[in-house]
């Protein structure tokens, strides 16, 4: 299927926006890559891009191309999926994007017991923001997302819901760990670290503070979950996590509910594109995740 590789290298380069970085991860030379897109330019009668002094974009052509390169080599991933699944090998790639509090806990341990069961499945996890995960499924690039409160939109489908609640998040050691619930004004008393506005559990407290008579001031702010966590090993700081992000098995650091009536809670959605057919092994990953979020016990949530 040569004429496949040929489309993934217009594919590629209208990802990277430049022949060189598109031929680099293709392992070609950047030569062989021109050769090919010259080539399909001149079958379909139309420059698929336009030359800039610093890379390439797609023209109007280009882009109704590449939406048919993407459509194609997705179809012939389900294929390739279904015939594995006939040769009773169950074989296939998974590719499912989530948000960064599901990395730690859990999307691994998800994907380590499906590969119990399914041991020659491949898996391409990637962690990304509600907005670029909902823009992977319209690319392509992944099968499944997994992230907190995205926005409705009408091309992504919904496959299941699942309520989380914000929690305070502190240190073993920090003086508010030793009680059951907070209050959110205890918590104001300590620097506060806490995730960029663009996340959907920093978007959620801000909207309740700015109905009550607190101030929301914190002392860090960082894109990174990690980071935030890290850093409460160093000062009695206090973070705000969704609940299945601040899981901790170790019991370095503890999770508490916050009592104030009405402290937000929101929605980890497990989508797809809508109208997309998935490869046969991407639906039982999708099947797996919600038996598991479902368990009795609620663990996760």
């Amino acid at each position: 299927m040569n004429h496949l590789r040929f489309l993934r290298y217009v594919d590629e380069v209208a990802r990277a926006g430049s022949v060189r970085q598109a031929a680099e991860r293709l392992h070609v030379a950047p030569s062989a890559v021109i050769r090919r897109i010259q080539d399909l330019e001149d079958e379909l009668g139309s420059p698929i891009f336009e030359r800039l002094p610093r890379g390439m974009r797609l023209t109007p052509a280009g882009e109704a191309f590449v939406a048919y390169i993407r459509t194609r080599a997705a179809d012939l991933e389900r294929v390739r999926s279904e015939i594995e699944e006939l040769k009773g090998m169950r074989r296939g790639l998974v590719r499912v994007t989530c948000s960064q509090a599901l990395a730690p806990s859990l999307l691994p341990e998800a994907i380590a017991r499906f590969r119990v069961s399914h041991p020659l499945v491949a898996f391409q996890a990637d962690i990304a923001d509600r907005v670029h995960a909902m823009q992977a499924l319209r690319d392509f690039a992944t099968d499944l997302t997994l992230v907190f409160n995205p926005t409705p939109e009408a091309d992504i489908e919904p496959l299941a819901e699942y309520e989380q609640k914000l929690v305070a998040l502190l240190h073993h050691s920090h003086p508010l760990a030793a009680s059951a619930s907070l209050r959110l004004r205890d918590c104001m008393a300590y620097p506060l670290v806490l995730p960029n506005r663009d996340t959907g559990g920093r978007q959620l407290l801000e909207r309740f503070i700015a109905r009550s008579s607190l101030r929301l001031s914190p002392a860090i702010e960082s894109n990174s979950f990690e980071f935030l966590r890290s850093y409460l090993r160093h000062e009695q700081a206090v973070s705000f996590q969704i609940a299945v992000g601040a899981l901790d098995r170790t019991g370095e650091f503890v999770a508490r509910e916050i009592e104030d009536r009405g402290f937000p809670r929101g929605n980890l959605v497990l989508a797809r594109l809508r109208q997309r057919t998935l490869p046969v092994v991407a639906h039982a990953f999708a099947e797996h995740l919600q038996q598991m979020l479902g368990e009795p016990g609620g663990r996760w949530l």
